[in-house]
Parts: structure tokens; sequence; C-alpha cells
């Protein structure tokens, strides 16, 4: 799967592994008085996971096969 990803998407998947490397190391540094964690940490765990399945084409489309029949006889 990885071996197909364009320029643009290797840089979203490396970004968003810098993302959650540093939601890590900020949740992990979290004050201990603070009884609910680090809500920044959260954010970029949301963030990173989007963006990952985003570089691993999760959002792409891809049509049914009735769909892509469909796409041709309209075509014709």
């Amino acid at each position: 799967m990885i071996g197909h990803l364009s320029t643009g998407r290797m840089v979203e998947l490396a970004i968003a592994v810098l993302l959650l490397v540093a939601g890590v190391y900020f949740y992990r540094r979290r004050d201990k008085s603070d009884s609910y964690g680090s809500q920044g940490a959260v954010i970029m765990f949301v963030i990173a996971a989007i963006m990952g399945t985003h570089a691993l084409g999760g959002f792409d489309y891809r049509p049914s096969k009735a769909e892509a029949e469909m796409m041709k006889e309209r075509a014709r």
C-alpha cells in the first residue's frame, strides 16, 4: 500500500506520525495536578488519525461495481 503513495501523501503521513509522537510527548509530560490529562494531546491524536487515514487513502472515493457500470453507460 505504501509503495504507491504520492509525494504529497508521504509528506502528509510523515506529518501525521510527527503529530502522534508530539501528542504522546505532551500527554506523558502533563501536569500531575491536572486530573483530566492534556486536551491538546488528545486533539493531536485525533488530527494525526484523520491525516494518517487520508494519507493512506481511507477517504478516497471508490465507486461500487454498479456505479462504475452506470458511469460507463452514461459515457457512451
